[in-house]
């Protein structure tokens, strides 16, 4: 009996660890080289550094990506309601004209950056990044306060989003 408690035990303290939200990036993230829209080298902690005291909404996307198209209008609805918030897009596309071409093509209002190396690259790994779109919410403080949604109307993100007011 005390051998099953204790593999019960075991097994309930794997699953809430793996169920946890991590709240800080991992050093593979923040030292992971992005592009600017003005073709310029930055640092995902670079990136945060300049938006540092902001709530930020993180959208993981790519032009390619038709769940992302599909999703477009909720991002935009979620900027009305929130318009205080700073809404950064880091693109998973392969190349810059993709890139620009689709943060024009769908008129996409924000921050903009693009990752070098893709969803299974370094960036995408270190947020354990498995679909896009996928949102994420940064603090005033910068810690994470939503991990991870697929979706821009998400009630777990339009809570977070109103408990950081």
């Amino acid at each position: 009996m005390k051998k099953l408690i204790g593999l019960l035990s075991v097994f309930l303290t794997i699953i809430s660890c793996s169920n946890a939200q991590q709240k800080t990036f991992k050093q593979e993230a923040l030292s992971n080289v992005m592009t600017t829209t003005e073709n310029e080298s930055i640092t995902f902690q670079e990136i945060l550094k300049k938006y540092e005291g902001q709530n930020i909404v993180i959208d993981v996307w790519a032009s390619w990506c038709s769940d992302c198209i599909k999703g477009m209008p909720k991002v935009k609805a979620l900027q009305e309601q929130f318009p205080d918030i700073t809404y950064l897009f880091i693109s998973m596309d392969k190349n810059n004209e993709a890139w620009t071409r689709g943060i024009a093509k769908y008129d996409v209002k924000g921050e903009h950056y693009l990752t070098s190396d893709g969803m299974k690259g370094v960036f995408g790994s270190s947020i354990d990044l498995d679909w896009i779109p996928r949102y994420m919410v940064v603090d005033k403080t910068g810690k994470i306060a939503l991990f991870k949604v697929i979706e821009a109307d998400d009630n777990k993100l339009i809570e977070t989003l109103k408990s950081l007011k």
